[in-house]
């Protein structure tokens, strides 16, 4: 016969055992359901999953299509400068060819360009935020996480295919691997990006036949590396168009295109080019036509102005908005909701004021990739 005693004893483990079968069960629900899996340098993510990423110096995929990387040190930029920077595509194409990347050979570093949407907010806490659709056909997309020697740490992102199409079969023959190979072009290559500053760009496209091709005696610049410019160089969008007027840019594959500059004070500009004049437009929305006031304005694709509606709208009933908020309002101008072929590669929700980065990949958005941009430590 039980023992009183004893049947304490045995109910008290009971009850403990009950508590940490609880415990377990809330843990598991919060790291399964609730918020984020930690990944550093691994794939293979569950379905639905939010995933915390830190990128590491191998190139890694987390999903067909979306891959990660670091990049630490010197890669050349700054010397791309001072030799006077590329005024065309192919000239910039052969300076990596002969300082960065040996024999390999990049045709098509832009092969294409495409039609985005951006949008900058505040939140009801007061933190800037900055959203930004990139919509092609189906591309592979990779995260560049960027601490260069002399500048800012960055996060950006290239479709790699303008790039890796067009490698050419010496590559592996080359000292570097395919990895150095691809990230070191890669970094010359971003579409948008947000440094530990605060600055936040992106490049959009106008259909329209004029082209940028400003020739003055300034050094010449070309659209991707004057996103990495920018990056490297600008903590605000004051010290962005100052960068800009020092340069003669010239728009790859002779296509028109405008970018969109935000900042964590709150600022975001377009920046658009007319006759080869920059002009600056002071807007919370970008899409894909001129807003510059004067002969070009509104000159875009009619479903551009469609996105740029459905975004006014949204800010109009929501001036303040978080950054699910933010990732909603992307998803309804995302390319699944006009039936075109293409889509919407990716979406990203930047907080400039935290250095918080989601990624969305191809418009699903029931996960998330985020990063969390830091300032370099060794500075």
């Amino acid at each position: 016969m039980i023992q009183p005693k004893q049947r304490i004893l045995r109910a008290v483990k009971i009850l403990i055992l009950i508590v940490f079968l609880c415990i377990g069960a809330f843990l598991l629900y919060f790291y399964m359901d609730g918020t984020y899996v930690e990944k550093e340098g691994s794939a293979g993510t569950m379905p639905g999953l939010d995933v915390r990423v830190t990128p590491t110096e191998e190139i890694v995929e987390y999903e067909e299509g979306f891959s990660v990387v670091r990049y630490d040190g010197d890669y050349g930029f700054d010397a791309f400068l001072a030799q006077g920077g590329a005024f065309s595509d192919g000239e910039l194409i052969a300076f990596l060819a002969n300082n960065v990347l040996s024999d390999v050979l990049l045709d098509e570093i832009m092969d294409g360009i495409f039609g985005c949407s951006t949008i900058a907010v505040q939140s009801p806490e007061g933190e800037f935020l900055f959203g930004r659709n990139f919509d092609w056909n189906t591309c592979e997309a990779m995260v560049v996480e960027s601490y260069p020697e002399n500048g800012y740490a960055s996060i950006s992102t290239v479709n790699m295919d303008f790039i890796t199409q067009s490698i050419n079969s010496r590559a592996v023959d080359l000292v570097m691997n395919l990895d150095e190979i691809r990230t070191l072009a890669a970094l010359y290559a971003p579409l948008d990006g947000m440094n530990e500053a605060g600055l936040a760009i992106s490049v959009n496209m106008i259909q329209d036949t004029a082209r940028i091709d400003q020739n003055t005696d300034k050094p010449d610049i070309t659209t991707t590396t004057a996103i990495r410019l920018l990056l490297n160089q600008a903590g605000s969008v004051d010290e962005a168009l100052a960068l800009l007027g020092q340069y003669d840019l010239h728009g790859s594959m002779d296509m028109m295109i405008h970018f969109a500059i935000a900042d964590s004070t709150g600022r975001s500009v377009a920046v658009e080019y007319v006759n080869n004049e920059m002009i600056v437009t002071e807007t919370a929305l970008l899409t894909n036509f001129y807003l510059a006031e004067g002969e070009k304005q509104g000159i875009g694709s009619e479903q551009s102005h469609e996105r740029y509606d459905i975004l006014m709208s949204r800010l109009e009933e929501t001036p303040r908005m978080g950054m699910d908020d933010v990732r909603d309002a992307l998803d309804r101008v995302s390319k699944d909701n006009f039936g075109e072929a293409d889509s919407t590669e990716w979406s990203i929700v930047m907080n400039l004021s935290t250095g918080e980065l989601r990624y969305y990949h191809r418009e699903n958005y029931e996960r998330c990739y985020t990063f969390f941009l830091q300032p370099d430590p060794q500075k």
